[in-house]
């Protein structure tokens, strides 16, 4: 068991090239594909939102200045691709038949026009993880659309990439259990990292716990594959669950943080705020996430 088809929806940012680092370094654990997606925004969805009042003429500049625009940023972000990959030990590779024969992590970009939320959450279903770069420092996380469109709209994990690229990924891992169907997913869907990992915890606490099993539950359920884990208590930092989730991970030295997404809704989550925004917001480590 394993990942082997990994999609990155690819930004132009310095997000976006840490991003690459950690989905190429995750492909080279597996032996995976990296397909780099860049969504351009199609010059037709502008024309509906223009509203009355403007001639013709005003709206077909409207979408001549969308598609410069559109195709500047498109260019940038094949630039970044290429120079990523020039000098790097990774085959670029288009089809299933060329990454067998390479042996090795495959890598692959392509640039298509539409909704990214749509296009990505639906690539997203054919592929083993989705990597998405973090949000830019000051961006409110709540406008990642590909992030939530993965999440909520594709039954796939997301690995969300840190600000800067991981030196390694995997060898030490924390789960975060409350015992929620979110966490569950998540957990099952880390399972290939739980095998190879070093060491792994399994991060609990009272504030954080939902109905459904407790940790001892979960910890059964690891052992039926041959999975031992550590239990760890955790508890709110200044009331902040989520800080007190990421301080016991980082207090483990852990490179992989697991767990579930939104157990709460999104909208009570961006209203009062929640263990999956904070996470989002100031993890330091990958995070992989299932909802």
């Amino acid at each position: 068991m394993a990942y082997r088809r990994i999609l990155l929806p690819l930004t132009g940012t310095s997000a976006g090239e840490a991003a690459l680092h950690t989905a190429l370094l995750t492909a080279r654990i597996w032996h995976s594909h990296v397909h780099c997606i860049h969504v351009r925004v199609d010059a037709r969805d502008v024309a509906p939102l223009a509203g009355e009042g403007l001639s013709g003429a005003m709206i077909e500049e409207m979408m001549a200045a969308t598609e410069r625009e559109s195709g500047d940023r498109a260019s940038r972000v094949q630039a970044l691709f290429d120079r990523f990959v020039e000098g790097r030990e990774v085959v670029v590779a288009t089809s299933a038949e060329a990454a067998e024969k390479a042996d090795a992590a495959t890598i692959s970009f392509a640039s298509v026009a539409g909704r990214e939320e749509d296009l990505v959450a639906q690539q997203s279903r054919l592929y083993d993880m989705a990597v998405v770069p973090h949000p830019d420092a000051g961006e409110d996380v709540s406008s990642s659309d590909a992030l939530h469109a993965i999440l909520f709209d594709s039954g796939r994990p997301v690995l969300i990439a840190p600000r800067e690229p991981p030196a390694d990924i995997g060898t030490r891992v924390c789960c975060a259990w409350n015992g929620t169907a979110e966490s569950s997913a998540a957990i099952a869907a880390a399972l290939p990292w739980l095998h190879r990992a070093d060491a792994v915890r399994i991060l609990y606490s009272k504030d954080y716990q939902r109905r459904g099993p407790d940790v001892k539950g979960i910890l059964s359920y690891l052992r039926w594959h041959n999975i031992t884990a550590e239990p760890v208590e955790f508890f709110p930092v200044t009331r902040e669950v989520g800080a007190g989730l990421l301080g016991a991970a980082r207090d483990f030295g852990a490179d992989l943080l697991c767990m579930g997404a939104y157990s709460h809704s999104r909208i009570r989550q961006l209203i009062l705020g929640g263990v999956t925004r904070h996470v989002l917001e100031n993890a330091d480590m990958p995070v992989m996430m299932c909802r």
